[in-house]
Parts: structure tokens; C-alpha cells; sequence
């Protein structure tokens, strides 16, 4: 089965200390079209972990010194944004399931096939790919929501509540005119051509910004 990554700046990070293991990954890897970058332990991944990396991460279980576990942790605690599958023999499956709940992708227990791993990588790097999409949308979003005047995000702060235009002019003390100018500037700076596209958008950039 072949299998390639559909963005060159993704990479594989493997972190196991068993060589044997390490180099098999690679080679699989790499076969398959992907960029892969390993390491024998937890700390010297540490040491060249940059927040910017794209991609996945691959851990074992049980290392010397710091642990896949801890190392999962840690990168929880950085905030990073690696999905991370885990390698695992028979009786760390508890903790790999664990782990799990806690965020990791999936594990995978040793001796295991070829086509099972590329098909958890292809997993981690599409989830990955729509984390950065989904972050790029709320980004834009929220440029988009700063660009509003003061008087436009009250329009659309009550659009959003769900309130007519009639309402929105009672409440605000303004004509309908005036509601309708500024509802079609929001809809105009928001890029957006529906009240279901605005309601969406603003959702995905500010989930608070519905109000009951």
C-alpha cells in the first residue's frame, strides 16, 4: 500500500531507544514518502522540540531516563499541537489506553504490521492538517471581528442572539435603515453571504460569543 504525506512540511518524530526498532520505523517510513526525524530518548527530542514543528509524534512506552508517558505530558503541558500514537508491549497497554483519554491519538502494540502503523500515521498527520486549518480559520475570524467598529459588533453581537432587525433598532435606539447598513457591512467584513455563515464563523473564531 502506498502512502504519502500531502504536505512536504510534515514530519514523523519517532522517539524509542531501541536502535533496531528506530531504524526499522525509517526505513518504513521514509519509504513511504515520508520525512522522519528520530531520536534514542525523550531528552534529546526535548532538546530540539520547537513549537512550529508540524507533523506527528511516535513514542515507546517505556524509555530510560524520561518515559514516552512523561514525555506525552510534557508536550501536554507545552501546548503542543503533535498527535502523538504510542508504542506499546502487552502490559503497558493500560497506561497507552490512559494516555488515550488524555489526548493521544491511538497506540500500537509491538509486534506490529506495517499497514497498521502507516495507517495511524496517515491518521495523525490528516488530524494534525486540519488542527493548523482549524486554527488559520479562527485566526482570520478573529482579525476579521477586530476590524468591526464598535457599533457593528453590537449589531452583530444581537444577530447572533438571534434578535430581528426591529429589535435590534429598539434596543439600540437606531432606525431599521441603519440596522440593515450595518448588518450588511458585518456580513460584507466577515466575508461571509448568510446569517447561517455569519453565525458559524463567529462560533469558530469566539466560541463565548453566543449568548443565551
Amino acid at each position: 500500500m502506498s502512502m504519502s504525506p500531502e504536505e512536504p512540511d510534515q514530519c514523523i518524530y519517532i522517539v524509542d531507544d531501541d536502535e533496531a526498532l528506530r531504524d526499522s520505523l525509517v526505513w518504513l517510513l521514509e519509504s513511504s514518502g515520508y520525512r522522519v526525524c528520530a531520536y534514542d530518548s525523550a531528552e534529546t527530542f526535548l532538546a530540539s522540540y520547537q513549537p512550529q514543528m508540524t507533523g506527528c509524534l511516535v513514542l515507546d512506552v517505556r524509555m530510560p531516563g524520561m518515559s514516552g508517558l512523561e514525555l506525552f505530558e510534557e508536550m501536554r503541558l507545552r501546548h503542543s499541537t503533535l498527535p502523538v500514537i504510542f508504542i506499546t508491549g502487552h502490559g503497558d497497554v493500560p497506561m497507552a489506553v490512559a494516555a488515550v483519554k488524555r489526548g493521544a491519538v491511538d497506540f500500537i502494540e509491538k509486534p506490529f504490521g506495517d499497514r497498521d502503523m502507516l495507517g495511524l500515521i496517515e491518521e495523525s498527520l490528516a488530524r494534525e492538517r486540519e488542527g493548523r486549518k482549524q486554527r488559520r480559520m479562527e485566526a482570520e475570524t478573529l482579525r476579521r471581528l477586530g476590524e468591526l467598529t464598535q457599533r457593528e459588533r453590537e449589531v452583530l453581537d444581537l444577530i447572533i442572539a438571534g434578535k430581528l432587525n426591529k429589535q435590534i433598532a429598539d434596543l439600540l435606539g437606531i432606525s431599521i435603515k441603519t440596522v440593515e447598513v450595518h448588518r450588511a457591512r458585518v456580513m460584507e467584513k466577515m466575508g461571509v453571504s448568510s446569517l447561517a455563515e455569519l453565525v458559524q464563523c463567529v462560533i469558530t473564531g469566539e466560541p463565548g460569543t453566543l449568548r443565551g
